[in-house]
């Protein structure tokens, strides 16, 4: 293994690349030390509380550690970490929907720019911020997950093409239908 000095220096491609080839878990620390924070706060928004936003951090990384391989270098790797974060939490949500499990809204401030770069033909500048959030929250975990990764994390089309797998008409529609389904769940029950 090379000097601690010069793991500091890795790209986290590099990084990625050298703990694929090693399986060294001291790499891998590196890795979750330079994530840890950004996979918690994805998590909190899909979380009760602290404590499950842990467990489930905690989760993200132990199965990032065996789908590791995976990581073809398509697309930067904080990108492909946030789908994967976002995957995991989608599907820990969907799990847990069937008992009844109340998911916790994201913060607003991550999600305010969803206001900003809504098409002409529907206009989320005028709905107010609480119960915008309150509607995030009334949608599918699936819509919740691109609107987020389109407004939160400020992924380009491209971006979320990537890490989705699918292509760019397709990411398009499902951000149209998961804002039109936004609009319409704000409008029917948050009047």
């Amino acid at each position: 293994m090379e000097p601690s000095n010069n793991i500091d220096i890795l790209t986290d491609e590099e990084l990625v690349s050298a703990i694929v080839k090693t399986n060294d878990t001291l790499l891998f620390g590196v890795l979750y030390d330079r994530f840890s924070h950004l996979v918690y706060n994805k998590c909190y928004g899909f979380a009760k509380d602290e404590d499950e936003a842990k467990d489930l951090t905690q989760d993200v990384f132990l199965k990032l550690f065996v789908k590791l391989a995976s990581f073809k270098g398509k697309s930067k790797f904080s990108t492909w970490l946030y789908a994967f974060t976002y995957n995991h939490c989608v599907n820990y949500v969907t799990r847990n929907t069937a008992k009844k499990f109340e998911k916790q809204s994201v913060d607003y401030a991550d999600i305010e720019n969803i206001s900003e770069d809504y098409d002409e033909t529907s206009d989320f500048s005028d709905l107010r911020v609480d119960k915008l959030k309150k509607a995030l929250e009334l949608v599918s975990p699936d819509e919740k997950m691109i609107l987020l990764l389109k407004y939160q994390d400020n992924l380009s089309i491209k971006e979320i093409e990537s890490v989705l797998g699918v292509g760019q008409s397709a990411v398009k529609m499902r951000i149209k239908r998961a804002k039109d389904k936004l609009l319409t769940v704000y409008e029917n029950n948050l009047k």
